[in-house]
Protein backbone atom coordinates (compact mmCIF):
# COMPACT_ATOMS: atom_id res chain seq x y z
CA UNK A 1 0.00 0.00 0.00
CA UNK A 2 1.36 3.23 -0.61
CA UNK A 3 1.68 5.27 2.85
CA UNK A 4 3.29 8.44 4.47
CA UNK A 5 5.61 7.87 7.42
CA UNK A 6 8.66 9.55 8.87
CA UNK A 7 11.44 7.66 11.01
CA UNK A 8 13.13 10.76 12.70
CA UNK A 9 11.21 13.77 14.10
CA UNK A 10 11.82 17.36 12.67
CA UNK A 11 10.16 19.21 10.35
CA UNK A 12 7.91 18.43 7.63
CA UNK A 13 10.95 17.50 5.52
CA UNK A 14 11.48 14.19 7.77
CA UNK A 15 7.84 12.83 6.07
CA UNK A 16 8.34 10.32 3.21
CA UNK A 17 5.55 8.40 0.71
CA UNK A 18 6.43 4.89 -0.75
CA UNK A 19 5.03 1.52 -0.44
CA UNK A 20 4.70 -0.37 2.52
CA UNK A 21 2.76 -3.68 3.24
CA UNK A 22 -0.58 -3.39 4.08
CA UNK A 23 -1.99 -3.95 7.83
CA UNK A 24 -4.16 -7.32 8.31
CA UNK A 25 -6.79 -6.84 11.41
CA UNK A 26 -5.97 -8.71 14.66
CA UNK A 27 -8.51 -9.94 16.79
CA UNK A 28 -11.17 -7.43 17.66
CA UNK A 29 -9.77 -4.92 15.23
CA UNK A 30 -11.25 -3.91 11.57
CA UNK A 31 -9.24 -2.39 8.31
CA UNK A 32 -9.95 0.47 6.90
CA UNK A 33 -9.64 1.01 3.33
CA UNK A 34 -9.01 4.95 4.10
CA UNK A 35 -10.76 7.87 1.96
CA UNK A 36 -9.38 10.98 4.00
CA UNK A 37 -7.21 11.28 6.82
CA UNK A 38 -7.29 14.56 9.27
CA UNK A 39 -4.47 16.51 10.19
CA UNK A 40 -4.33 17.53 13.80
CA UNK A 41 -1.76 20.44 15.73
CA UNK A 42 -1.08 16.90 17.99
CA UNK A 43 0.02 15.50 15.19
CA UNK A 44 2.46 18.36 13.81
CA UNK A 45 3.32 18.22 17.37
CA UNK A 46 4.28 15.04 17.74
CA UNK A 47 5.97 14.38 14.34
CA UNK A 48 8.36 17.39 15.67
CA UNK A 49 8.52 16.20 19.28
CA UNK A 50 6.74 19.57 20.71
CA UNK A 51 7.13 17.38 23.99
CA UNK A 52 10.63 15.77 23.97
CA UNK A 53 9.39 12.16 24.02
CA UNK A 54 10.94 10.68 21.41
CA UNK A 55 10.04 8.41 18.75
CA UNK A 56 7.51 5.88 20.12
CA UNK A 57 8.32 3.48 17.51
CA UNK A 58 10.94 3.70 14.76
CA UNK A 59 8.70 4.01 12.12
CA UNK A 60 5.42 6.12 12.08
CA UNK A 61 2.62 6.41 10.17
CA UNK A 62 1.36 10.23 11.02
CA UNK A 63 -2.34 11.02 12.18
CA UNK A 64 -4.94 9.90 14.61
CA UNK A 65 -8.38 10.73 12.65
CA UNK A 66 -9.62 8.94 9.33
CA UNK A 67 -12.74 7.87 7.46
CA UNK A 68 -13.21 5.17 4.81
CA UNK A 69 -14.53 1.76 4.22
CA UNK A 70 -14.22 -1.17 6.32
CA UNK A 71 -12.66 -3.73 4.19
CA UNK A 72 -11.40 -6.57 6.50
CA UNK A 73 -12.69 -8.02 9.62
CA UNK A 74 -10.43 -9.59 12.96
CA UNK A 75 -11.36 -12.60 14.70
CA UNK A 76 -15.05 -11.67 16.71
CA UNK A 77 -16.06 -8.77 14.85
CA UNK A 78 -19.72 -8.75 13.74
CA UNK A 79 -20.13 -10.02 9.78
CA UNK A 80 -21.88 -7.12 9.02
CA UNK A 81 -19.16 -4.16 9.57
CA UNK A 82 -17.68 -5.63 6.25
CA UNK A 83 -18.23 -2.34 4.08
CA UNK A 84 -19.67 0.12 6.19
CA UNK A 85 -18.80 3.57 5.97
CA UNK A 86 -16.77 4.67 9.38
CA UNK A 87 -14.25 7.77 10.84
CA UNK A 88 -12.26 6.59 13.48
CA UNK A 89 -10.62 8.24 16.45
CA UNK A 90 -7.24 6.57 17.95
CA UNK A 91 -5.47 5.30 14.89
CA UNK A 92 -1.85 6.77 16.30
CA UNK A 93 -2.88 6.89 19.66
CA UNK A 94 -0.10 4.47 21.91
CA UNK A 95 0.10 2.85 18.26
CA UNK A 96 2.55 3.04 15.04
CA UNK A 97 0.63 3.50 12.08
CA UNK A 98 -1.94 5.73 11.28
CA UNK A 99 -4.56 7.48 9.13
CA UNK A 100 -2.16 8.47 6.60
CA UNK A 101 -2.10 5.71 4.18
CA UNK A 102 -4.19 3.54 2.42
CA UNK A 103 -4.96 1.66 4.75
CA UNK A 104 -5.24 1.68 8.10
CA UNK A 105 -6.30 -1.12 11.64
CA UNK A 106 -8.19 0.06 14.70
CA UNK A 107 -10.11 -1.59 17.49
CA UNK A 108 -13.67 -2.02 16.35
CA UNK A 109 -14.93 0.37 19.00
CA UNK A 110 -12.94 3.12 17.76
CA UNK A 111 -14.70 2.98 14.05
CA UNK A 112 -17.84 4.48 14.57
CA UNK A 113 -20.73 4.23 11.21
CA UNK A 114 -20.82 7.90 9.58
CA UNK A 115 -24.35 9.19 9.92
CA UNK A 116 -26.30 9.85 6.33
CA UNK A 117 -25.24 12.52 4.63
CA UNK A 118 -21.44 12.86 6.13
CA UNK A 119 -19.16 12.38 3.74
CA UNK A 120 -15.41 10.98 4.23
CA UNK A 121 -13.87 14.58 4.38
CA UNK A 122 -16.10 15.54 6.91
CA UNK A 123 -15.74 12.03 8.91
CA UNK A 124 -11.63 12.80 8.71
CA UNK A 125 -12.43 15.78 11.31
CA UNK A 126 -14.06 14.02 13.95
CA UNK A 127 -11.67 12.57 16.15
CA UNK A 128 -10.02 14.52 18.19
CA UNK A 129 -11.33 17.84 18.38
CA UNK A 130 -14.80 16.35 18.74
CA UNK A 131 -13.30 14.06 21.49
CA UNK A 132 -11.66 16.91 23.01
CA UNK A 133 -14.85 19.37 22.96
CA UNK A 134 -17.29 16.79 24.33
CA UNK A 135 -14.74 16.16 27.50
CA UNK A 136 -13.82 19.61 27.49
CA UNK A 137 -17.69 20.54 27.94
CA UNK A 138 -19.01 18.00 30.42
CA UNK A 139 -15.86 16.91 32.62
CA UNK A 140 -16.68 19.53 34.71
CA UNK A 141 -20.46 17.99 34.82
CA UNK A 142 -23.83 19.08 33.35
CA UNK A 143 -24.01 22.80 31.46
CA UNK A 144 -27.91 22.21 31.26
CA UNK A 145 -29.47 25.90 31.59
CA UNK A 146 -25.93 27.57 32.51
CA UNK A 147 -23.96 30.17 30.95
CA UNK A 148 -20.73 28.45 28.96
CA UNK A 149 -17.87 30.53 27.30
CA UNK A 150 -16.06 29.07 24.83
CA UNK A 151 -12.79 30.23 23.91
CA UNK A 152 -11.89 29.87 20.66
CA UNK A 153 -15.25 29.10 19.26
CA UNK A 154 -14.38 28.92 15.56
CA UNK A 155 -11.48 26.40 15.87
CA UNK A 156 -11.56 22.62 15.56
CA UNK A 157 -12.19 21.99 18.56
CA UNK A 158 -14.26 25.45 19.87
CA UNK A 159 -17.11 24.92 17.24
CA UNK A 160 -17.72 21.07 18.09
CA UNK A 161 -17.73 22.46 21.91
CA UNK A 162 -19.86 25.42 20.91
CA UNK A 163 -22.42 22.52 19.41
CA UNK A 164 -22.29 20.33 22.45
CA UNK A 165 -23.04 22.71 24.72
CA UNK A 166 -26.03 24.07 22.90
CA UNK A 167 -27.38 20.73 22.17
CA UNK A 168 -26.72 20.04 25.95
CA UNK A 169 -29.26 22.87 26.72
CA UNK A 170 -26.43 25.66 27.78
CA UNK A 171 -26.61 29.86 26.98
CA UNK A 172 -23.73 29.43 24.55
CA UNK A 173 -21.07 32.48 24.22
CA UNK A 174 -17.92 32.08 22.35
CA UNK A 175 -14.63 34.69 21.90
CA UNK A 176 -13.62 34.87 18.19
CA UNK A 177 -11.08 36.75 16.35
CA UNK A 178 -12.37 38.04 12.79
CA UNK A 179 -16.09 38.61 11.42
CA UNK A 180 -15.51 34.99 9.10
CA UNK A 181 -14.33 33.04 12.90
CA UNK A 182 -17.87 35.21 14.17
CA UNK A 183 -20.07 33.58 11.35
CA UNK A 184 -18.58 30.35 11.98
CA UNK A 185 -18.92 30.22 15.62
CA UNK A 186 -22.92 31.04 15.07
CA UNK A 187 -23.13 28.54 11.86
CA UNK A 188 -21.71 26.00 15.14
CA UNK A 189 -24.86 26.91 17.59
CA UNK A 190 -23.06 29.85 19.44
CA UNK A 191 -25.95 32.32 20.83
CA UNK A 192 -23.94 35.24 21.33
CA UNK A 193 -20.07 36.11 20.03
CA UNK A 194 -17.53 38.47 20.74
CA UNK A 195 -14.95 39.55 19.03
CA UNK A 196 -11.86 40.06 21.05
CA UNK A 197 -9.70 41.46 17.54
CA UNK A 198 -9.85 44.76 18.50
CA UNK A 199 -11.22 45.25 21.85
CA UNK A 200 -8.71 45.69 24.92
CA UNK A 201 -8.66 43.28 27.33
CA UNK A 202 -11.06 45.22 29.98
CA UNK A 203 -13.93 45.85 26.89
CA UNK A 204 -13.91 41.77 26.24
CA UNK A 205 -14.66 41.48 29.72
CA UNK A 206 -17.10 44.18 30.31
CA UNK A 207 -19.08 42.78 26.98
CA UNK A 208 -18.87 39.27 28.61
CA UNK A 209 -20.22 40.27 31.77
CA UNK A 210 -23.16 41.78 30.35
CA UNK A 211 -23.84 38.54 28.55
CA UNK A 212 -23.54 36.61 31.81
CA UNK A 213 -23.64 38.73 34.80
CA UNK A 214 -23.66 36.33 37.23
CA UNK A 215 -20.58 35.05 35.98
CA UNK A 216 -19.81 31.83 33.96
CA UNK A 217 -20.51 28.55 35.95
CA UNK A 218 -17.90 26.72 32.40
CA UNK A 219 -15.20 27.37 30.35
CA UNK A 220 -13.51 26.03 27.55
CA UNK A 221 -10.35 27.33 26.99
CA UNK A 222 -7.82 27.02 24.22
CA UNK A 223 -5.45 29.04 24.86
CA UNK A 224 -4.85 28.62 28.85
CA UNK A 225 -1.56 31.13 29.48
CA UNK A 226 -3.34 34.11 27.04
CA UNK A 227 -6.63 33.98 28.62
CA UNK A 228 -6.78 32.63 32.49
CA UNK A 229 -6.58 36.58 33.55
CA UNK A 230 -9.67 37.20 31.17
CA UNK A 231 -11.27 33.76 32.71
CA UNK A 232 -10.84 34.34 36.16
CA UNK A 233 -12.54 37.60 36.07
CA UNK A 234 -15.86 35.87 33.99
CA UNK A 235 -16.07 32.93 36.38
CA UNK A 236 -18.60 31.95 38.70
CA UNK A 237 -17.99 31.46 41.98
CA UNK A 238 -17.53 27.72 42.52
CA UNK A 239 -16.88 27.72 38.47
CA UNK A 240 -14.45 25.62 36.37
CA UNK A 241 -12.26 25.94 33.17
CA UNK A 242 -11.65 23.17 31.18
CA UNK A 243 -8.26 23.81 29.31
CA UNK A 244 -7.41 21.42 26.29
CA UNK A 245 -4.23 23.97 25.31
CA UNK A 246 -1.89 26.68 26.19
CA UNK A 247 0.79 28.70 24.02
CA UNK A 248 3.07 28.83 27.08
CA UNK A 249 4.42 24.93 28.78
CA UNK A 250 4.70 26.98 32.36
CA UNK A 251 1.22 28.82 32.50
CA UNK A 252 1.05 31.57 35.72
CA UNK A 253 -2.27 31.76 36.97
CA UNK A 254 -3.63 34.48 39.26
CA UNK A 255 -3.93 31.81 42.62
CA UNK A 256 -5.44 33.66 44.83
CA UNK A 257 -8.44 35.17 42.70
CA UNK A 258 -9.30 31.70 41.70
CA UNK A 259 -9.05 30.25 44.86
CA UNK A 260 -11.37 33.19 46.33
CA UNK A 261 -13.64 31.63 43.54
CA UNK A 262 -13.40 28.02 44.64
CA UNK A 263 -12.74 27.76 41.00
CA UNK A 264 -11.67 24.38 39.14
CA UNK A 265 -9.16 24.10 36.56
CA UNK A 266 -9.19 20.98 34.18
CA UNK A 267 -6.47 19.81 32.38
CA UNK A 268 -7.74 17.94 29.64
CA UNK A 269 -5.06 15.69 26.70
CA UNK A 270 -7.14 13.36 24.49
CA UNK A 271 -4.85 10.19 24.03
CA UNK A 272 -5.84 9.88 27.55
CA UNK A 273 -8.97 9.93 28.09
CA UNK A 274 -11.16 7.26 29.91
CA UNK A 275 -12.32 4.88 26.90
CA UNK A 276 -15.90 5.11 28.27
CA UNK A 277 -15.51 8.95 27.99
CA UNK A 278 -14.32 8.72 24.13
CA UNK A 279 -16.99 6.28 23.20
CA UNK A 280 -20.10 8.37 24.85
CA UNK A 281 -18.13 11.64 22.88
CA UNK A 282 -18.01 9.67 19.37
CA UNK A 283 -21.89 8.66 19.84
CA UNK A 284 -22.58 12.15 20.50
CA UNK A 285 -20.50 13.59 17.75
CA UNK A 286 -22.69 11.31 15.23
CA UNK A 287 -25.52 12.42 17.53
CA UNK A 288 -24.87 16.03 16.37
CA UNK A 289 -24.21 15.73 12.77
CA UNK A 290 -27.04 13.38 12.71
CA UNK A 291 -29.32 16.39 13.44
CA UNK A 292 -27.55 18.33 10.52
CA UNK A 293 -25.06 20.49 12.67
CA UNK A 294 -22.83 22.02 9.85
CA UNK A 295 -20.03 23.48 12.17
CA UNK A 296 -17.49 21.91 10.27
CA UNK A 297 -15.07 23.95 8.29
CA UNK A 298 -12.73 22.59 5.66
CA UNK A 299 -10.01 25.02 4.52
CA UNK A 300 -7.94 22.50 2.17
CA UNK A 301 -7.30 19.62 0.99
CA UNK A 302 -4.11 17.78 -0.25
CA UNK A 303 -3.30 14.67 -1.75
CA UNK A 304 -1.31 11.91 0.48
CA UNK A 305 1.68 12.47 -2.28
CA UNK A 306 1.78 16.20 -0.91
CA UNK A 307 1.79 15.48 2.82
CA UNK A 308 4.84 17.73 3.54
CA UNK A 309 2.83 20.81 2.19
CA UNK A 310 -0.11 19.71 4.09
CA UNK A 311 2.01 19.91 7.22
CA UNK A 312 3.49 23.16 6.29
CA UNK A 313 0.52 24.59 5.45
CA UNK A 314 -1.38 23.05 8.78
CA UNK A 315 1.12 25.05 10.71
CA UNK A 316 -0.14 28.44 9.53
CA UNK A 317 -2.87 30.11 10.76
CA UNK A 318 -5.88 28.16 8.59
CA UNK A 319 -9.48 29.09 8.97
CA UNK A 320 -10.53 25.61 8.94
CA UNK A 321 -9.31 21.90 8.62
CA UNK A 322 -6.82 20.67 6.37
CA UNK A 323 -7.40 17.13 5.34
CA UNK A 324 -5.54 14.39 3.00
CA UNK A 325 -7.36 12.83 0.15
CA UNK A 326 -6.67 9.44 0.04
Amino acid sequence: MKAAWYEQQGAPDVLMVGEMPAPQASPGEVRIRVSASGINPGDIKKRENAFGYGMPYPRVVPHSDGAGTIDQLGEGVRADRLGERVWCFGAQSYRPFGTAAQYVVVPSDQALALPDGVDFIQGACLGIPALTAHRAVHAGGPVTGQDVLVQGGAGGVGSFAVGFAQRAGAQVIATVRSAQDEEAARQAGAHHTVRTDALAPAEAVGRLKKLAPGGFQHIVEVALDANIDMDEQVLAIGGSIAAYATGAARPAIPFWPLLFKNARILLLGSDDFPMQARLAAAQEANALLASGWQGIRIDRRFALNDIRAAHEYAQTKTHGRVVLQV
